[in-house]
């Protein structure tokens, strides 16, 4: 093989089907935490995944080798309506408002470019909102994990709080072989440590007795996902509106860092907005059949980096792959059956990581926090993030990652007409 596989080159099936299998381990994990996560059918993602992938290659003219997966960003919004809004088919009308909002940002950009991206989200916002979603999400990693108790229902009695020792111990050795695998190990190995990790909590769940296989045995060798209806819910819909924003520049900047990678200028050929709609035409579909929003992948570009195999008929092989598997009952039961305290040990690695992402925007889009602007922006953005303040619109109430998107969004237009006005302090 040669040592620089382009993005159009297409490879014969036995060197192209495994590396079609490395793309889809690599974000097999990050892609099924989401759906496990929110109490979902996990094979209605893979297969949403991989339909929507191909669909995104179709709309970008074969030009971009991006894997679509279910994206963390919605997480905990979603857990928010789920909880207090209805259930998560009213969260699909928030997904499907994601994905019409991404087509309407492709015309825009067509029309415009992004330059007003940096007005709206300036990276000392963009910055602290993504490590907001990870702070806020730690919390419930801690419960899923044993070492924090569960919400009590309002008027319950709280009972004290038990460690389960069994769950401690599934939790804590698959954070700690994710940990040290992600240090210790090499090459392709290292890129699918979080899967090592969950089969590893897996396996030794299952020989402690925590796993049910009594549903594995009873699935169908063939069986469909489970689709589900959306329910209209304009509340879920102003829950999730502020993530799109955050959501949307992750997607530019993943394609950035894809051009870098590949050699290419991806933003103007096959352009922006073609990556922008087929995204969004994916997330409308997911949306209607009850799957969890998709976005490009940090995972699968990783490996295109390592691998320097950029062909989009890998990508494609491993959409095809992912269907076929949501399709085979045993695999996607078997998915189902993984212990809450397997999935707690790796999301307290995985959600720090969301975390630590925030901090490195600042890093990289070299933050200037001497600036007063920078600094004031960015403050106030994290503490309506963290503090638990809250503000009800009607019957939705704002808090966390959505109250801080809000207020940075709010404060960096107000700063920028401020500016235009000519009233704005520019010195330190």
């Amino acid at each position: 093989m040669r040592s620089i596989i382009g993005i159009h080159e297409k490879l014969p099936l036995l060197e192209s089907l495994p590396l079609s299998f490395q793309h889809l381990t690599a974000m097999f994990s990050g892609t099924i935490i989401a759906p496990i996560l929110l109490g979902i059918d996990p094979a209605i993602a893979l297969l949403m995944n991989g339909i929507g992938t191909l669909i995104y290659s179709w709309v970008t003219k074969g030009g971009i080798p991006a894997y679509l997966g279910s994206s963390s960003a919605f997480i905990a919004p979603t857990l928010l309506i789920i909880f207090a809004y209805g259930g998560y088919a009213h969260a699909q009308s928030g997904f499907i408002f994601f994905g019409l909002f991404f087509i309407l940002m492709s015309f825009v950009v067509k029309q415009w470019g992004i330059g007003w991206i940096d007005i709206v989200m300036p990276p000392c916002v963009m910055g602290a909102v993504v490590a907001i979603i990870g702070l806020e999400l730690a919390p419930f990693a801690a419960q899923q994990a044993g070492l924090a108790p569960w919400p009590t229902a309002i008027g319950k009695v709280v009972q004290p709080f038990v460690i389960d020792g069994k769950v401690v111990i599934v939790s804590m050795s698959t954070l700690c072989i994710g940990i040290f695998g992600s240090v210790m190990f090499r090459g392709f190995i290292k890129v699918i440590i979080i899967l090592i990790a969950v089969v590893a909590g897996y396996l030794l769940a299952f020989v402690m007795g925590m796993v049910n296989t009594t549903a594995i045995a009873n699935a169908a060798w063939f069986a469909l996902p489970e689709f589900n209806a959306p329910v209209f819910d304009a509340n879920a819909i102003f829950i999730i509106a502020p993530v799109c924003i955050v959501v949307l520049a992750e997607h530019i900047s993943h394609l950035i860092v894809t051009g870098r990678i590949t050699d290419s200028n991806l933003i103007e050929n096959p352009g922006l907005h073609r990556s922008l709609l087929g995204d969004g035409i994916s997330n409308v579909l997911s949306g209607l059949v009850g799957s969890t929003p998709n976005t490009t992948y940090g995972e699968n570009i990783g490996v295109m980096a390592i691998t320097r195999v950029y062909s989009v008929w890998v990508i494609r092989g491993a959409a095809i792959l992912a269907i076929a598997f949501s399709c085979i009952g045993k695999v996607s039961s078997a998915i189902s059956s993984i212990p809450v305290a397997v999935m707690g040990g790796i999301t307290m690695l995985l959600f720090g990581i969301i975390a630590v992402q925030g901090f490195r925007m600042f890093v990289e889009q070299k933050v200037d926090f001497s600036n007063n602007r920078n600094m004031v922006v960015g403050a106030v953005t994290f503490v309506a993030g963290v503090s638990g303040a809250s503000i009800s619109i009607g019957s939705v109430q704002l808090k966390g990652m959505d109250l801080a998107a809000i207020v940075g969004v709010a404060l960096s237009m107000s700063f920028w007409c401020f500016d235009k006005l000519g009233i704005m302090n520019t010195e330190p």
